[in-house]
């Protein structure tokens, strides 16, 4: 079996120095810059804003393309949270068979799938004496934009 998408390093959240960088209140457009806007309102902090359970969160990078056609590509560092609930759609760290993976959650009646989100992967049907353990539920991913 495939796993596509699988965890390469794994850091626990730990909030050593509270930055604050600026907040645009003004809506940024894609287009020439308003000079009216030239001005910081107020300021956001990333940890204040991205992490809701520290004690349960850590960060994750991943290798594999399985998750490409979610926008999860390979050498992103993804924010998990171990103290949610995973639903039904829910993005999850899985440890299948005692290897880490990523995949998206899917239940149809009493069956329970681990999805792929790029179709040169197959489902994993997680029955019989398959050992699954769902790790956290991924709340954020950080990758550059270019």
């Amino acid at each position: 079996m495939e796993l596509g998408v699988r965890v390469v390093e794994i850091n626990q959240f730990e909030n050593r120095i509270g930055m604050e960088i600026p907040l645009f209140l003004a809506d940024v457009s894609a287009e020439f810059p308003s000079p009216a806007s030239d001005y910081v309102e107020k300021t956001l902090d990333l940890n204040e804003h991205l992490i809701k359970h520290p004690a349960a969160t850590f960060f994750v990078r991943v290798a594999g393309n399985s998750l490409i056609d979610s926008g999860i590509h390979s050498g992103d560092i993804l924010i998990v949270d171990k103290s949610l609930e995973p639903g039904q759609s829910s993005l999850v760290v899985a440890v299948i068979n005692g290897d880490f993976t990523m995949k998206r959650i899917k239940k149809e009646g009493n069956r329970f799938f681990l999805m792929p989100e790029n179709p040169k992967y197959k489902p994993i049907d997680v029955a019989g004496d398959m050992q699954v353990e769902i790790w956290g539920v991924v709340t954020y991913v950080i990758h550059k934009a270019q």
